[in-house]
């Protein structure tokens, strides 16, 4: 199961020669990739091209009917290493994954492969998640394509523009035998647009072919002595070949007059609608792309085109370049590039734009406008006032806003089977004391936000279990590694439970298990419990850890059962077996229950059927305001709620509507002994007859009661 279905989108993969798509970017993509000729894809999920992994493995039958290979790789490395399927057959190939993240895991396997080079097109699309949207450190995917000399092509955000880039990106790497990264970010994957269709290509060289003729060709293995051929190959044929192509099939823009200009713009692709609306606040631009300002646009990012870039700059004064993120790496290299072909055109861009941060078209028109007023301020004379929301954000009633709004940092969803867990461990912590705890990515990271506040690091993904290695001390608290299930078959099985087998660590490894890849979409993987018809699931990680040799194994099949994760937990903190102890906690991802659930319950009652669902809720008379219920559970429908009644002061619990009645909130008062304000109340559509007479009876015997209580309690005259 995946975030979202594709099923009904995919069908527009099959348009042809002529037709015009009208979709989302990562559907533009997907179809770039078939009128390419691809014979294999594969790739690992993750923001901003969760969603591209979904739409391939809902486009299975497509890919199948055109010969091409599609994998949903274990990890980003897994991914890097299929394209060596390139390395010596003519076969396009193509993997997607996040960076900065995933092109870190991968490094190793694409080190090898710009090294040896291609003989078929290989292209990584790598969701380039920078600035405030993103879940990751802020990073860039630039060093690494200069460091392993790939070359990297940033669109333009314009579906057509990538289309092409795609297309002619596969040719770009056969051409210069060098593999080829292409960046989109957030706003590319998701944008709506259209462009004209080709058809779809079937492989000419198939896979089956090279598996039934295999080749070897000793000059593009990386040992030595060809390791140290190819770092001279990259610079004396291939990086002249690849300049020689971009240039040939200008796949860099140039837009605007330099007629009477004194200054222009180099723009990366993908900031480039950003910088498009900046000019147009100061009415230097329309909002279709026309500008006054001449603008150099780099949708290849990596190589600098030295010829193109002194071509732009020849009778210009200065030049800003617009690049987000840091280090300046472009702006360097255009000012190495004038400086050697002896350019008097004067460079900036980090001395007018920020050095680090998103490039919003606030932060873009303030550059733009002192860069002018500075450099060509004859530019800056009629234009349309620059909208300016500083004055709003200073005043009084706003400032207080930002006093009594609290934040909304990122949190566990309503019904998460991993709250429980945590306040299990909360509450062995109250009793036998802190321990240190290494956390890991995923939903489960959420835990070192309030209320838990529990965690104290986290390396990267699956690297849960690693990052307590060093606290393996005899005679010390045992250390707490957590890790979900999506990480420990990432890597978390090798490089966590694997590695403390063999160095005997004698801590607590614990292993949420929630059915799917929760956090990059809710994919299956090898644990997943549903069937999966292309897939293989339903394999244990109990089995796994106990076949690389963990002896001390305990499984929880429900989560919610917050005494039994307590006491399983106070067991393996406590226990006198030495050696790792392995908690695999399991419990369905509610978000992915309920969007399986609630589409099987609509139908039911509009197909008349009698159907049952649980809510939740606090007797406002019982409950008495203590309110450990939230701090111990956290969860996003437990609330507060003011009564009018004036003998009592403190807010009593509440939960509202966003409830999916998975019980947390009751057996977290059982299990802290709080007050048993909790109800259950069964909600029935189509109830039956039996239901109707159950009720009546109910309500009869409940008025009779209410009515007596009444009829004696004692009244006060005034």
């Amino acid at each position: 199961m995946a975030e979202r279905s594709f099923a009904k989108e995919v069908q527009d993969l099959k348009l042809g020669e002529g037709d015009v798509f009208r979709g989302e970017g990562i559907l533009a993509i997907t179809k770039a990739l078939l009128q390419s000729g691809i014979s294999y894809v594969g790739g690992y999920p993750g923001s901003p091209i969760s969603h591209l992994m979904d739409v391939l493995a809902d486009a299975d039958e497509i890919l199948e009917e055109l010969g091409v290979n599609f994998q949903s790789m274990a990890n980003e490395a897994t991914a890097a290493a299929m394209l060596s399927a390139s390395v010596m057959y003519p076969l396009r190939g193509a993997v997607a994954w996040k960076s900065t993240v995933g092109t870190n895991v991968a490094s190793d396997a694409l080190a090898n492969l710009a090294s040896g080079g291609v003989t078929g097109g290989a292209m990584v699309i790598v969701g380039e998640d920078y600035g405030e949207g993103s879940s990751i450190m802020q990073e860039r995917t630039h060093a690494f394509a200069m460091k392993s000399q790939m070359w990297l092509l940033d669109p333009r955000p314009d579906q057509e523009c990538i289309v092409n880039l795609i297309e002619k990106g596969f040719e770009l790497s056969e051409e210069s035998n060098t593999p080829v990264m292409l960046q989109v970010r957030v706003r590319s994957c998701h944008m709506h647009g259209s462009f004209v269709c080709k058809d779809n290509v079937r492989p000419q060289f198939t896979l089956a072919d090279a598996m039934n003729n295999p080749k070897r060709d000793l000059d593009r293995i990386v040992l030595p002595p060809a390791a140290y051929e190819h770092e001279q190959e990259k610079i004396k044929r291939r990086m002249p070949a690849a300049i020689e192509f971009i240039t040939k099939h200008k796949l860099n823009e140039f837009f605007g007059d330099k007629t009477g200009s004194k200054t222009g713009i180099i723009v990366q692709g993908g900031t480039y609608n950003s910088t498009i609306r900046a000019l147009q606040f100061l009415g230097l631009a329309d909002a279709y792309g026309d500008t006054k300002v001449p603008i150099y646009v780099m949708n290849v990012a990596y190589p600098t085109i030295v010829s193109e870039v002194d071509r732009f700059c020849e009778g210009l004064e200065s030049v800003l370049v617009i690049e987000e993120g840091q280090p300046e790496y472009i702006e360097q290299s255009i000012s190495t590039t004038l400086s050697r072909v002896r350019s008097t055109t004067r460079v900036h861009g980090k001395d007018y734009l920020p050095m680090g941060g998103d490039y919003t078209a606030e932060v873009l028109t303030d550059g733009l406008q002192r860069y002018f007023e500075d450099h060509e301020p004859a530019r800056l004379g009629n234009r349309p006032p620059v909208p300016n929301a500083k004055p709003t954000l200073a005043l009084p009633e706003v400032a207080k806003l930002r006093e009594v709004v609290p934040s909304r940092p990122p949190g566990l969803c309503t019904g998460c089977p991993e709250r429980p867990i945590f306040t299990a461990m909360k509450l062995v912590h109250e009793e036998i004391g802190e321990h240190h705890v290494s956390a890991d990515i995923g939903c489960h990271l959420f835990s070192i936000l309030p209320p838990f506040n529990l965690g104290a690091t986290t390396m990267g993904y699956g690297l849960g279990g690693a990052s307590s290695a060093a606290f393996n001390v005899k005679g010390a608290k045992r250390s707490i590694s957590i890790m979900g299930d999506g990480g420990f078959w990432h890597n978390g099985l090798t490089s966590g439970i694997g590695n403390a087998v063999f160095n005997k660590h004698d801590g607590v490894f614990l292993i949420i298990d929630n059915f799917y890849s929760s956090a990059t979409g809710g994919q299956d993987i090898l644990s997943s419990r549903a069937f999966n018809k292309r897939r293989n699931t339903n394999n244990s990680i109990v089995k796994a850890v106990k076949g690389i040799g963990v002896e001390w194994v305990r499984q929880i099949d429900r989560t919610y059962d917050v005494n039994k994760m307590r006491d399983v937990l106070k067991e393996a903190l406590t226990t006198p077996f030495e050696g790792p102890k392995v908690i695999v906690a399991s419990s369905e991802c509610m978000l992915n229950k309920q969007r399986r659930v609630k589409p099987q319950i609509r139908k039911a009652i509009s197909d008349g059927k009698r159907t049952v669902t649980a809510r939740f809720g606090v007797d406002e008379d019982v409950c008495t305001g203590d309110h450990a219920c939230i701090r111990l559970s956290g969860c996003p429908s437990l609330s507060v709620k003011q009564l009018d009644d004036p003998l009592r002061d403190d807010p009593v619990a509440s939960i509202d509507n966003t409830c999916v009645a998975c019980g947390n909130c009751g057996e977290v008062a059982d299990a802290a002994v709080l007050c048993p304000s909790f109800y259950r109340a069964d909600v029935i559509n189509n109830p039956s007859k039996w239901d109707r007479f159950s009720n009546r009876v109910s309500m009869s015997i409940i008025g009779f009661l209410q009515n007596t209580r009444e009829r004696f309690a004692v009244s006060f005259e005034a």
